[in-house]
Order: structure tokens, then sequence, then C-alpha cells
């Protein structure tokens, strides 16, 4: 599992960064992708990556400001030319579907695909056997959400060797062992199953965090998470400018990853005031607070 950021600024595209989009890699999970949120020129960053639109199969909108959204119609459009043919489903706040089935309708684009368009409140938005998603709501001015990625535990493989030191050789009963919770051997003798299941395989927990003011009520939303990707507009000086555009400094978001006991975090969403150079400065505001922490760039991927 991998995360692609495809761009990572604040309100309009610089040199630097281009507005807000990034990739959940599950190519190895599910064989697909992710897609949190689409700013303007998505597409157009894809083509700098290795990734395939084809593969992108959900699409999660935090919120429905420009930046993270100009991009959605564009990339819908693309991805009928780039092998797309397996469904889509967007998720967002009320308005998205007025906003795709409006830009689609009047630029006459027809997708070669189903689009799914569901929106969203807050609680649990999607799940599988292998996966759930959960959106809570932020503090934006506009309904802006942030996804918690929940990756379930995997069972434990099974213990083939402790099998054989029992005498059970491999057939249709070792699938007894996986789906059981007690299995009859053909000595008549009965077993629990769990004894020759390894431990479970512990799943990843992700969150992705819209723009937001840093807020006390999203610590128990993202408790314990390997990975926080949480809004920094502004830095730690900024914090009345901050508070007044509804967004986050380096260490507000710090002390939220450092509260919550997250296993690290990035930061994203990053001001175009800020020059390169100052990059470093960000960082260390924010490391004072929560050592583990980084600073997300275009096309910077991290493995969960």
């Amino acid at each position: 599992m991998n995360i692609h950021f495809l761009g990572t600024g604040a309100g309009l595209p610089s040199k630097q960064r281009n507005v807000s989009s990034l990739i959940l890699d599950l190519l190895q999970e599910r064989n697909s992708l992710w897609m949190f949120d689409c700013g303007e020129a998505t597409q157009h960053q894809i083509l700098h990556t290795s990734l395939k639109p084809r593969k992108v199969d959900k699409v999660f909108i935090t919120h429905l400001h420009g930046d993270h959204i100009f991009g959605l119609p564009g990339f819908l459009s693309s991805r009928s030319f780039q092998g797309g043919e397996d469904p889509i489903t967007v998720y967002g706040p009320k308005g998205i579907r007025t906003f795709i089935e409006t830009t689609l309708t009047v630029s006459q684009s027809k997708p070669t695909y189903p689009v799914i368009i569901q929106e969203i409140e807050e609680g649990p938005v999607w799940g599988d056997e292998q996966f759930l998603i959960t959106a809570k709501k932020l503090d934006h001015g506009i309904d802006s959400f942030g996804y918690r990625i929940t990756q379930k535990d995997s069972p434990g493989h099974l213990i083939v060797e402790k099998l054989q030191q029992k005498g059970i050789k491999a057939g249709p009963i070792y699938q007894q062992f996986k789906t059981e919770t007690h299995v009859t051997l053909p000595t008549g003798e009965v077993v629990k199953a769990a004894d020759y299941i390894g431990e479970a395989k512990k799943g990843k927990h992700i969150a992705i965090l819209g723009d937001t003011r840093a807020l006390e009520t999203t610590i128990d939303f993202v408790a314990g998470v390997d990975l926080l990707v949480h809004e920094a507009t502004f830095s730690e000086e900024q914090k009345a400018l901050a508070y007044s555009y509804f967004h986050s400094t380096t260490a507000q978001a710090a002390n939220i990853a450092k509260q919550a006991q997250v296993k690290r975090l990035l930061l994203n969403h990053i001001s175009s005031r800020f020059q390169a150079e100052q990059q470093q400065q960000l960082l260390d505001e924010a490391r004072k607070h929560f050592a583990n922490t980084e600073i997300a760039n275009d096309f910077s991927s991290y493995e969960i």
C-alpha cells in the first residue's frame, strides 16, 4: 500500500505545487487506485507518473472548493480514452452530483463507463470484506470531510507444518481449518481450528483530511492511524490568519497528530506564499510538536 501526491498546494497552483489531489495505491491489495480530491490539472499531473487512470475506481471528494474539484470533469472524460471501462464511484458532499452532471452535460461529455455518484454524510461511507471508509465532518465554512480508511485484519495463514506433524495430509480438510471453528479429523478426533492458524495480519489505518481548522473533535477520529494526512496552509505564527480562513497551521496539525498518537504525519495543502527555501522552517515548526512529520511535495510517494 502506497500513497502518491499529485497536488499539494493550497487555493491556486504555483510553479512548485499543483492544487489538491492524491492517490491511495491499492494495486497489490485489490488491483485498484483510490483518488482523494481532484483539483485542476490533476490528469496532467498523472501523466508525470506511472499511474493508470483506468485503475482509479473510487474518487473521494473532501469538499466542493474549486481547488479540490475543478479537475474532476476532465479526469472523468479523459478516462474514457485511457482504457477506462469499469465503473467509477465518486463520493462527496451534497452538491457533487449537480457539479458532475452539469459539467458533463453542458460539455456534452459522455464517459463510456458508468459514473456512480454518492453524496455523503458523516459516518460510514463504504465497506467490504477488506476495507471500511468512514467520513468525519470538519470545520471549513462549507461542508468539508475527512476520510478514515480502515483495512480490516487478514486471517492468519494455515500452519501446514503443524498439520503435517499431526498426520493431516493436504486436501479439502485444510479448507475446513479456514472456515470452521472445530474440525473433525479422519481419526474422529475433534480439534480447534484456531490452534492451526497463525496470528492475524493487522490491517493498516489511514486518515486523509480535507481543509479544516484544527479541531479537538478530530483526535478520536484519527487516533492511532498509521498515517495522517493533514493540511498545513499556514505557518505557526499565522494562527489568527489560519482561523479566519478556516485552515490549520503546521504546529496545530502536529499537535493533533501528537494527541491522537498517530504513527506518521504528512502535511500538505501548503500555501503558495511559502517558497521552497521556507519548507524547512515549516517542517521544523511541526517537528517541535511531532517528530515523525514530513511535508509532502508533488509527486512524493510514501509506503504505508
